[in-house]
């Protein structure tokens, strides 16, 4: 039996191995075991859970990955194994993980229960199982294949109970498959072969359940048969044995995960990959690529392995213990290495043109940093414009006189805008020029959202009845160019090398990633926060503090004076919340190794926002720490994510040193 031991597998690597892996691989396994898939399950109970575990990961399959299994055609090479969930608990939040189908089993007549512990090692990520066929036998096992809540093709592995004669293993593995061919099963991985019997029992036990699949079983069968071969079954006597399969019956081949401790035990882990190439290759070497099928389930826990796989000559994958020991974006990084391996040697297709979507969204960025550096520069000088003293029917020196600090008040929330402005501008122009022209889905995403929520709180100063003519006009400039970016944009994949180890530059890469998806979460929430009190209260008690007045004074010194501070104050709130949802969806999907760009866009993208909020407290004199704090915290969130992100984004993506790297010790 194998089952997730360790982390909330619902979370993307970034939480799993920061977080939760750390935390839970210190609980009794079984006990971290059920809180993990009970976890899950619940979630994808939920209404909108299945979308929730989608968007956060992002890891739907791209077309590419489309594959077959004989004539049966999946959405990616990948399978689940069926010893990660043998109870189906949580089989619909991992089907959202990118897997194109789904092993169930293994499957005995009779339960088979075992209450000793299973350990894990945490150097070297290899978990030892106290017995490999525990599981809920026929019954239940019928039953779970009808409550599945996803649509992904299952394959039954049956298997005859530890110790059985030869007879008593073939009438259950009869008995099983007459059962499971009366449902929706799409095949069933036989374990027929075993290691502790000689070449002529293993020839007779093959011919015998052949006979029985041909012409013994209740109806015609549509499903597929595959031979499930033991990792440690002995290289020698599988060379006699592979002439002697009738191909017509049998689709292909699994090659088991588990190596044998002592006893029922057994042990995954990497050396498990080891054992299972050389007998890919010797399959390979007997049955030529597309004549039959192989399918490993055998120490894939990074992205490279998978890759050694396919190029040993596997079709399809089973994952298994590599996600407890990687994380729930394992699928997700391989079918990322493996759209990489089909596409290369292929011609790169031809940029678009700069007028086709991407450019304007460019020009959309520049003209988002002129405006942030031209409102940067009114409110570092004369802070009010014309039409302000308009509005409020006073100079700029009478507005000083109200109260001392009131200029620099509405001069601090202006430059504060403005810092936020470059801040979008320059994400919108990287994100256009590095994400969009190359086809990036994330990238369009990213803007997409930005302007959604954006362009609207332009206009939240309407409810004060004060109109202001400069942020009406950016808009009505700047929307054309959002409309006419996001035209059709056909998404492309990423033609540059993928992460393929678990390596010390991916572990820093997933705190770094952590802390910007924290920083974009905090900021939509400040975002919010000062919209909202934009609208309502305008001021918080640290504002009127540093201004040494109440509303009832500013009031009474000119009743268009706060609506004019709540435009300032709410049009702020948008933009950062704008501005963060953007960033947001950058940390979540965004970070590939190896993509300098993505480092100098959120080193560029950031630092005016925080330049500008910071310095002008300072300047000032507005220094509360409280009123500060929120601020604090997220520049060291913003400088620890660069630190973090930069070996990762900044360095080639295989080096020397870490080329070797297999290690996944977490510090």
């Amino acid at each position: 039996m194998l089952t997730l031991l360790l982390g909330v597998d619902s979370v993307p690597d970034w939480s799993y191995q920061t977080l939760f892996k750390p935390v839970l691989s210190r609980l009794p396994s079984r006990a971290a075991r059920g809180f993990t898939l009970g976890a899950m399950g619940r979630i994808s109970r939920i209404p909108g859970g299945t979308l929730l575990i989608k968007t956060l990961g992002h890891m739907e399959p791209s077309p590419l990955l489309r594959d077959r299994i004989a004539a049966l055609p999946v959405s990616t090479p990948l399978g689940l194994s069926g010893s990660v969930d043998p109870a189906g608990v949580a089989h619909r939040a991992l089907a959202q993980f990118g897997f194109g189908f789904v092993e169930v089993g293994p499957v005995t007549v009779r339960p088979i229960d075992s209450g000793e512990p299973i350990l894990y090692e945490r150097t070297s990520g290899t978990i030892v199982y106290p017995h490999e066929y525990e599981n809920s036998g026929l019954i239940r096992s019928l039953r779970m294949l009808d409550e599945t809540g996803d649509a992904l093709p299952r394959f039954v592995r049956l298997s005859p109970e530890p110790g059985s004669s030869p007879d008593q293993s073939f009438e259950q593995l009869r008995l099983l498959a007459e059962a499971f061919s009366l449902t929706r099963a799409a095949g069933f991985y036989i374990e027929i072969w075993s290691a502790d019997r000689g070449l002529e029992d293993n020839l007779a036990q093959l011919e015998r359940f052949s006979a029985f699949v041909r012409g013994g079983l209740s109806r015609p069968a549509p499903q597929l048969f595959f031979l499930y071969l033991p990792l440690d079954f002995p290289d020698a006597q599988l060379t006699e044995l592979l002439p002697a399969i009738d191909r017509g019956l049998w689709s292909g081949c699994v090659i088991g995960g588990a190596l044998r401790e002592r006893g029922e035990a057994v042990r995954y882990g990497t050396d498990g990959q080891d054992a299972a190439l050389p007998k890919i290759k010797r399959i390979r070497e007997r049955f030529p690529q597309g004549s039959w099928l192989i399918q490993s389930a055998a120490g894939i826990h990074e992205p490279q392995d998978a890759v050694d796989a396919l190029r040993a000559g596997a079709d399809q994958l089973l994952l298994n213990s590599g996600l407890v020991q990687s994380g729930p974006g394992l699928p997700k990084r391989i079918n990322e290495a493996i759209i990489h391996e089909r596409l290369s040697g292929q011609p790169i297709p031809e940029s678009p043109s700069f007028w086709k979507h991407w450019g304007w969204m460019c020009l959309l960025g520049l003209g988002m940093i002129v405006g942030g550096i031209v409102a940067w520069l009114i409110a570092e000088s004369s802070v009010l414009l014309p039409y302000d003293e308009d509005y409020l029917g006073m100079t700029r020196d009478e507005v000083g006189r109200i109260n001392e600090h009131l200029l620099h008040f509405m001069s601090h929330d202006r430059i504060t805008l403005a810092g936020t402005m470059i801040s979008i501008g320059v994400l919108y122009y990287r994100l256009g020029k590095y994400g969009m022209q190359n086809g990036r889905h994330w990238a369009r995403t990213a803007v997409l959202t930005s302007g959604v929520v954006g362009f609207p709180s332009f206009f939240l100063y309407l409810g004060y009845g004060f109109f202001d003519p400069l942020h009406a006009a950016a808009a009505a400039i700047l929307l054309p160019m959002f409309l006419l970016a996001m035209r059709r944009n056909p998404d492309r994949p990423l033609r540059e090398p993928v992460n393929l180890r678990n390596s010390r530059q991916w572990r820093l890469g997933l705190w770094g990633q952590l802390c910007f998806v924290a920083l974009g979460v905090a900021l939509c929430a400040g975002g919010l926060v000062i919209a909202g009190v934009g609208v309502t209260h305008v001021f918080v008690p640290q504002d009127l503090a540093f201004m040494g007045a109440t509303p009832e004074q500013l009031e009474a010194a000119n009743p268009r004076l706060i609506p004019l501070i709540a435009h300032d104050r709410a049009g702020f709130g948008g933009a950062l919340f704008s501005d963060a949802v953007m960033l947001l969806i950058l940390a979540l999907w965004g970070i590939q190794q190896g993509q300098r760009w993505l480092w100098w866009t959120l080193l560029a993208g950031g630092s005016p926002a925080f330049v500008a909020g910071l310095s002008v407290h300072f300047s000032i004199g507005y220094r509360d720490f409280i009123h500060l704090l929120p601020a604090y915290f997220a520049a060291a969130l913003y400088v620890a994510g660069l630190i973090l992100l930069y070996p990762y984004l900044m360095r080639d993506v295989h080096l020397p040193n870490e080329a070797t790297e297999k290690s996944m010790t977490v510090t």
